[in-house]
């Protein structure tokens, strides 16, 4: 079992701002998580509460303790890569404007 320790009075107060504050979803998630870990619950609640594997619950552990607040936010890159380069976006977006003038 791993908890979050050792959290300042400043940082918790910053992961309460970020958890009411930030647009992004799973920044939210992840500051509540890291505050309720810190406040005593276990990974298995965790996982529960947010509906999630525990080993999700490590990495965010994980990526807390390696980079802090900035572990909170996806890195770059994550996800698909693009399909069309930029001359192609826009050659659909002409495609797209001619069509819609018909």
């Amino acid at each position: 079992m791993r908890f979050i320790q050792g959290l300042s009075h400043e940082t918790t107060k910053l992961l309460q701002k970020v958890y009411k504050e930030s647009k992004y979803h799973q920044v939210r998630q992840r500051a509540q998580c890291l505050l309720l870990s810190y406040q005593g619950y276990r990974t298995n609640e965790l996982s529960h509460i947010f509906q999630v594997d525990r080993i999700t619950i490590y990495n965010w552990f994980n990526a807390w303790d390696s980079r802090h607040f900035a572990g909170l936010y996806d890195k770059k890159g994550r996800g698909r890569s693009a399909s069309f380069n930029s001359d192609q976006k826009e050659q659909i977006r002409q495609w797209s404007k001619s069509f819609l003038k018909i």
